[in-house]
């Protein structure tokens, strides 16, 4: 049978969905041009499962959301002109006169010329009256745009499939993230190579609505914000605690069975722990310092490795006291910027389950696996899948921004390479992302919906140790330089109790359920049945609550059920005089099970044991 040309377009974008993509972003400009001549333009890259643009509009125009279908229907006309992709170099002075009424693109010109890079302008379709020299830019016609741009297109708009596209809402966003600058309005929005992988995903997007953890945790009762605690500062209701303390609970039972030492340091610290460390001045989300008193100026946390290396110096090591393991749940505040604040997700108080290793170099092989092997453990009981490793190196070409030289960054890249084979999970090189005092891997996992996220970080470090002057006794009795590995399986507590709402849909396995069972009794016949039952439960050490007969039967197991509590236990006459409960087990249709009330124990604590 003949493909169509709609599958045969399908097939050709499928072969870079990128270039789709960032070609599509043209198209969204050059749409929005043509509505609003007067517009600025600032940047459209791709992002996962599509791309943005931001604008800036004339005071005089509005884009609402209902005029989003509008500017579709102009890409899709734009897109079926076949209209072609052609890249060309320019000089700086060249690519200004070009964008001469195009502020944001002027500001790009001139940070690309002062690093060096080379310009490259892009034009979809055919420039009318194209002469040398020209300096006219606005959309001139309906088949012609220009953009300053690195690459990265179609060779035409042949290859794009007009109807596996669409854009999604509007957002705001300051120029280059800063909220100094002027906020542009950002058009997001999603492409695929088929409308069929559009429509799967946009089924998707339904059902993480129904997943969002803000909205769980508010029916739940998990979490809130306060505007007079201030934003991004979590407070955890009594059941998100509950959840909460679960979680930091597992880690910290398993890191102890693994010689973890773990400590308490302060939430402040003196600028010049920061200062030596490097943080202050390249980390940018640093909060002010606090002046005391006496002189002194503090800061708030915002990582816990330079108090750490304190810890490490209170006492001479030797080379048998390596590893030197130490680990803390310590919460830590960042200066994050209120665009990005987002739930749990991005928060400005923050919680980790934080490791530092400091390891003799022939002992970074062993310690990287027993963190990997660890990860592992963690992520298989919560069910998480298909891991990933993403191996954030330095970019070799902007040297100042990192501590240490070529061969310290080599050798600590390489050592992880190699872990990430011997872990067997795929693995890529991502150049420029790693922190200034180290490589790392990242290591990005699936849910229940199949979304990927970035949870467990271990970094190798050799420059902190020399900022600190780390050493140990070696075997010659000369001091000896360790290598500090840094590590955190859940990341951000916060962050990952999040993700943990989202993939459980609020619906928790019995162990970390905030209530794992409730009783509700039928009538108040049967009152002093249910209480003996519920106190049962909590002798037994399982967390339950009891519906005290004061609503209707159908309603308090209609109230449990949207708690999404694990165990329904009914009790009436017939339970009593048999000594048994009646079971509601969750799960697609509750089941009904009479159950003699101490097997119901035992397989709730036996849930609750092994984590299942």
């Amino acid at each position: 049978m003949a493909k169509s040309s709609k599958e045969q377009s399908a097939k050709s974008a499928g072969s870079d969905i990128d270039a789709v993509r960032h070609s599509l972003a043209h198209l969204l400009a050059a749409a929005v041009l043509e509505k609003f001549p007067k517009t600025k333009l600032g940047i459209g890259p791709v992002i996962e499962n599509g791309f943005y643009y931001d604008f800036q509009f004339p005071r005089d125009a509005t884009l609402t959301p209902e005029m989003l279908p509008e500017l579709e229907k102009t890409m899709r006309r734009l897109a079926n002109q076949h209209l072609p992709f052609s890249g060309k170099k320019v000089t700086a002075a060249e690519a200004k006169k070009l964008f001469k009424d195009q502020p944001f693109k002027v500001d790009l010109v001139n940070e690309y010329a002062k690093d060096g890079k080379t310009l490259t302008i892009y034009e979809t379709g055919s420039a009318p009256n194209k002469t040398k020299g020209t300096t006219n830019y606005q959309l001139q016609t309906t088949n012609y745009f220009l953009d300053l741009c690195k690459g990265g297109h179609v060779k035409n708009t042949s290859e794009i499939n007009p109807e596996a596209f669409k854009l999604t809402h509007l957002a705001g966003a300051y120029w280059r993230g800063n909220e100094k600058n002027p906020q542009l309005v950002r058009i997001y929005a999603l492409a695929f190579a088929t409308k069929k992988e559009l429509d799967d995903h946009l089924k998707l997007l339904e059902e993480a609505k129904k997943r969002d953890h803000k909205v769980l945790g508010k029916q739940l009762g998990l979490f809130t914000f306060s505007p007079i605690v201030g934003s991004g500062l979590p407070l955890y209701l009594p059941k998100g605690a509950v959840i909460r303390e679960g979680i930091l609970d597992y880690i910290t039972k398993l890191k102890r069975q693994r010689n973890y030492q773990f400590v308490w340091t302060p939430h402040l610290a003196k600028e010049e722990l920061y200062i030596k460390s490097g943080h202050l001045g390249k980390y940018d989300a640093m909060l002010p310092a606090i002046r005391t008193d006496d002189g002194e100026r503090l800061v708030i946390k915002p990582m816990n490795c330079p108090h750490h290396f304190q810890l490490y110096l209170a006492e001479p090591k030797s080379y048998r006291d390596l590893p030197f393991r130490i680990a803390e749940n310590a919460t830590d505040y960042r200066n994050e910027k209120s665009g990005e604040l987002n739930g749990l997700f991005r928060v400005r108080s923050l919680t980790q389950d934080d490791t530092h290793h400091i390891v003799r170099h022939d002992q970074i092989a062993n310690e990287i696996d027993m963190i990997l092997g660890l990860t592992r453990e963690v992520y298989e009981t919560f069910g998480f899948k298909n891991f990933h490793v993403e191996i954030s190196t330095w970019d070799p070409k902007l040297p100042k921004k990192y501590f240490g030289g070529p061969k310290l960054w080599k050798d600590a890249q390489d050592a992880l390479v190699a872990a990430a084979k011997r872990w067997g999970a795929p693995y890529k090189i991502v150049e420029g992302e790693a922190a200034f005092y180290g490589p790392k891997i990242d290591i990005r996992v699936e849910d229940a919906l199949g979304r990927n996220w970035q949870l467990t970080t271990v970094q190798l470090d050799y420059n902190q140790p020399e900022n600190f002057d780390l050493s140990y006794t070696g075997e010659d009795g000369k001091p000896t330089r360790p290598a500090v590995i840094h590590a955190a399986i859940l990341g951000s507590v916060d962050r990952f109790m999040g993700i943990v709402i989202e993939h459980f849909a609020g619906a928790f396995p019995a162990w970390l359920a905030p209530v794992q069972a409730v009783v509700v009794p039928v009538g108040e016949k049967v009152d002093a049945y249910g209480k003996k039952v519920f106190r049962e439960l909590i002798a037994a050490g399982i967390r339950a609550e009891y519906a005290e007969p004061t609503e209707t039967l159908g309603k308090r197991i209609r109230n449990a059920e949207m708690q999404k509590v694990p165990y329904i236990l009914v009790v009436g006459e017939k339970e009593e005089q048999a000594k048994s409960v009646n079971v509601r087990e969750r799960g697609e249709e509750r089941k009904n099970t009479e159950m003699k009330t101490p097997v119901l124990v035992e397989k709730i604590r036996k849930e609750i044991v092994e984590r299942i």
